[in-house]
């Protein structure tokens, strides 16, 4: 399973997701997206859920704080406990043994961002 974990200010759009969700692709479509718990009735995440017709992972603040990152945002930090909400939301929904597939990748309007992680043995 792959899993694309998106990070995004409140104000996010749609255009601001599917970017960073193009950037760190590499060409391989997730199975599902996931994201801190509370963001995930967010319109723009409800909107590019439909588009590519995935569901959507609601990972709770203890899971994201439980998993070590490759990056560190100061902001993500201060406001999740997590370096970055993308990588540790991809890596939570993915479950154990999991691998990021690389950093995060930030949206050129800096309002978003994604990072992959795939399953043990996938």
């Amino acid at each position: 399973m792959i899993v694309a974990g998106l990070g995004f200010r409140v104000d996010a759009d749609l255009n601001s997701l599917r970017t960073a969700l193009l950037l760190a692709c590499q060409e391989r479509l997730p199975d599902i997206l996931a994201t801190a718990a509370g963001k995930e009735e967010s319109a723009a995440l409800r909107a590019l859920a439909d588009e590519l017709a995935l569901s959507v992972t609601a990972v709770p603040l203890a899971q994201l704080r439980a998993q070590s990152t490759l990056t560190h945002s100061p902001t993500s930090q201060a406001a999740y406990g997590t370096g970055s909400v993308a990588e540790a939301a991809a890596l939570a929904a993915v479950g154990p043994n999991g691998r990021l597939l690389g950093q995060r990748h930030i949206s050129p309007d800096r309002m978003a961002t994604c990072a992959f992680a795939q399953g043990h043995g996938k």
